[in-house]
């Protein structure tokens, strides 16, 4: 099959493409919805470090080696831990609580992957594919340890019950435990069962766009999903087990968050 490689967009074409944030920002302004000036802070933030990062990139991919594609990929971790974090301020801990799951889900994912020879050793490779499995365990791991945080607030006198009749913290917080990680785990498993069906996903699409045949782009794409499933169940599993541990005492009384 003959393939055609697409047209990478201008400068001139970037700048145009921001007409459709002036029309985010006008629809909002119209509607009074108040988010006309975050939706242009955005805009900006995103041009600047997606510029900074095409900046590093190159160095990193000329000269910096696999060292150097780990050491960015352990970056992403540290943001992406305190982003996540945020979400459950009132767990202790929580940042520390989000790192490890997600620190667990990458070393995890990237290790079968790199380990099999699914994906090649080289930065090109590891930093964008690390970068999605960080992505999504970044996502569940927040939604894990917010979810959290709400069942504790909703279940408490549920919870204190059950320790009251002498069961474990563990069983105490058995089934809000489950409810959280299963609400975290949603978008992913939702994903996964429509992939292809609603819109193509981004490695795929990328891949077309570049000219690589089509059943190449979908091998590569089920390698992907399948990855990011992996990563958000062990991110959003390890993330809300350690805060459930940081939810009770040491007299085995839970927290006030």
């Amino acid at each position: 099959m003959e393939s055609t490689t697409a047209n990478i967009p201008s400068w001139l074409g970037v700048a145009a493409s921001a007409t459709l944030v002036l029309i985010a920002i006008a629809i909002s302004w119209r509607e009074r919805l108040g988010l006309g000036r975050e939706v242009g802070i955005a805009a900006v933030r995103a041009f600047v470090q997606l510029a900074a990062v095409g900046a590093l990139l190159l160095i990193v991919f000329d000269k910096g080696g696999l060292p150097a594609a780990f050491g960015w990929l352990a970056i992403m971790v540290g943001i992406a831990g305190t982003v996540a974090g945020r979400r459950a301020s009132g767990i202790p801990q929580a940042r520390h609580h989000a790192w490890w799951g997600i620190a667990t889900a990458v070393v995890a994912t990237m290790g079968v992957l790199l380990l099999l020879g699914v994906i090649d050793t080289t930065p090109r490779v590891v930093i964008p594919v690390g970068g999605m499995v960080v992505s999504t365990a970044m996502v569940t791991s927040g939604l894990a340890l917010q979810r959290t945080v709400d069942v504790v607030t909703d279940q408490r006198p549920l919870i204190e019950a059950r320790l009251a009749l002498g069961l474990s913290p563990r069983d105490a917080f058995l089934q809000p435990y489950r409810t959280a990680v299963r609400t975290a785990l949603v978008p992913a498993v939702d994903t996964t069962k429509v992939v292809g069906l609603i819109s193509l996903p981004g490695a795929m699409t990328g891949l077309i766009l570049a000219g690589v045949d089509p059943w190449d782009a979908i091998r590569y794409q089920i390698v992907v999903m399948y990855m990011l499933l992996g990563a958000a169940f062990m991110s959003a599993v390890l993330s809300a087990r350690l805060a459930q541990r940081a939810l009770f005492d040491d007299a085995e009384r839970l927290v006030r968050i």
